[in-house]
């Protein structure tokens, strides 16, 4: 297959089709091999605009999700960020294509590891990718210019929202029962957090963000 040609046409008919306008974003999606981030059965379908399966409860979100949230955030090219559910690590090599570092967060040790090697192999030097609590985020390297959650979230862990620095941009789309998925951006301006909603999508969840059950008569 010719992953080159597929991702080409995954930029000029999914990203830029859909408000994607940033050529720093539009660059960064032609340049990283998306296939080297899912299992071989399924590199014949990277590219196509679907999740894709990492590992049980987990997935990566489709490519003009992921554009869309990578422009709502704004990321400058001196900016630290924190990549919530970091997965296989697709996310953070575009990342490090934009931002100066790139932390990337996950709980799950065989993800961890894939991340890792697939990072290595890429030559992406900028990424730190580390092992805790996605729901506690990593305070160690905080304070973080953006954060980015890698699928949606039932809400934002206050923990998390305080690792936001000053003029900083969180990007999550928060997944409401019964209803679509709303990307939205919260900002810290003033030592004040505002939130505004951007636009409605859906993505698979983080599980660990997942609504607390509850008890019905």
């Amino acid at each position: 297959m010719n992953f080159a040609l597929a991702r080409h046409n995954m930029v000029e008919s999914q990203i830029r089709t859909n408000r994607v306008t940033d050529p720093l974003i539009i660059a960064a999606m032609a340049e990283v091999p998306r296939e080297r981030f899912v299992a071989p059965r399924l590199q014949g379908v990277a590219y196509m605009d679907e999740s894709l399966p990492l590992a049980e409860g987990r997935a990566l979100m489709e490519p003009m999700a992921l554009a869309r949230l990578l422009q709502a955030a704004e990321i400058r090219s001196d900016d630290v960020v924190l990549d919530v559910g970091c997965g296989t690590g697709y996310t953070a090599a575009v990342l490090a294509r934009l931002a100066s570092t790139v932390v990337a967060l996950d709980s799950d040790t065989r993800l961890i590891a894939q991340a890792t090697k697939n990072l290595t192999e890429l030559e992406v030097d900028t990424v730190a990718v580390v092992d805790g609590p996605l729901t506690e985020g990593y305070p160690r390297q905080a304070p973080y210019d953006v954060i980015l959650f890698e699928g949606a979230v039932a809400a934002v862990p206050r923990a998390i929202l305080d690792q936001l620095a000053e003029g900083g941009r969180l990007v999550a789309v928060i997944d409401e029962a019964q209803r679509p998925g709303s990307a939205q951006l919260a900002t810290r301006l003033d030592g004040v957090i505002g939130h505004r909603a951007l636009f409605e999508i859906g993505i698979p969840p983080l599980p660990e963000f997942a609504a607390e059950p509850k008890f019905i008569f």
